[in-house]
């Protein structure tokens, strides 16, 4: 639904994004601000030379990758290119390369897939979000240029992507502004999109002489349908907010100084619920249906004998009894 008031009110929300709420959160417990600066280090660690590569599935470790547009300010190359902000139940990591619209380059990728490794060890519900009003515009095609065919074979953002899809908790997309042809393949990798007016979805992959090859051509058929996925990956088309959510490739539209408050208040009510029941339900969510229902059985078996469904159980039937 097209929603401008979204959430519940958060202090700090507003123009400045729900960053500086989490931030808060940090600061007023020691263990959230202990656990915001290891994710953050861990993440800047992910983009130091002897982490570059560490990926690859092949074991090779390839050449450098090219750098940045000769016009680039000197010090981007070693700035950071995620913000993270986390809580113990929640982590918002933010696209912050603002001079190139969040264009996605290799050490983006690096420090994606810190970020999962994290998620990965301790697992919480992760928003996806970008600077200044952008999610991001795009893989960065100064890298992307110079991209050899082994470069596609590996993955490489493909690889991250699949790694986002298939974190235990879920991930939202909180997208402002452009989601195109990496950008929006990063977005399709969520299990929630949300959006504000200002969003635009393309993949103009074909107009430079590639496919969308990091997820589109067969997540955005199962988000919108084969054929409405057709159209877009076939004719480069971009869609505004009120198509994507007809489409359902949005969940719901907020202003865009509610949008981070809406993403929260859907993490929120993920939060109320059993942790591991909703790390089961996701992984039925994206298991191959030749698993089901045998895999909804075995996972139901696991809960079925848990401390915590019992004592969720009691606890709603002692509410009924008042």
């Amino acid at each position: 639904m097209r929603d401008a008031e979204a959430g519940r009110s958060r202090p700090g929300a507003g123009g400045s994004g729900a960053t500086s709420v989490i931030r808060a959160t940090s600061v007023a417990s020691p263990a959230g601000r202990a656990e915001d600066a290891r994710i953050a280090e861990d993440v800047r660690a992910a983009a130091s030379p002897r982490h570059a590569t560490a990926e690859l599935e092949d074991g090779r470790t390839p050449a450098p990758a090219p750098g940045l547009p000769q016009d680039a300010p000197a010090a981007e190359p070693d700035a950071p290119r995620l913000r993270i902000d986390a809580t113990a139940d929640r982590v918002v990591a933010t696209l912050d390369r603002p001079e190139r619209r969040n264009a996605i380059d290799q050490r983006m990728v690096d420090e994606l897939h810190a970020l999962c490794a994290q998620l990965e060890e301790n697992p919480r519900a992760l928003i996806l979000t970008g600077a200044d009003g952008i999610f991001a515009a795009g893989a960065d095609i100064a890298q992307l240029r110079e991209r050899t065919g082994d470069d596609a074979r590996r993955g490489i953002n493909a690889t991250v992507f699949d790694r986002i899809r298939h974190l235990p908790m879920p991930v939202i997309a909180a997208v402002d502004g452009f989601a195109l042809g990496g950008g929006a393949e990063l977005a399709y990798a969520a299990d929630i999109r949300i959006g504000t007016p200002r969003v635009r979805f393309g993949n103009p992959e074909p107009g430079l002489g590639i496919i969308a090859a990091a997820g589109a051509s067969w997540r955005l058929p199962e988000i919108v349908s084969h054929a409405r996925a057709s159209e877009l990956l076939l004719t480069a088309r971009v869609i505004d907010a009120d198509e994507a959510l007809a489409w359902g490739l949005l969940s719901s539209v907020h202003e865009p100084e509610a949008l981070l408050d809406a993403a929260h208040a859907i993490v929120d009510r993920v939060a109320a619920n059993s942790a591991r029941a909703t790390i089961l339900t996701k992984r039925a969510l994206l298991a191959p249906r030749a698993e089901h229902p045998a895999i909804d059985g075995e996972l139901q078996a696991e809960l079925f004998d848990s401390a915590d469904k019992r004592a969720r159980m009691t606890a709603f039937l002692e509410r009924k009894k008042k």
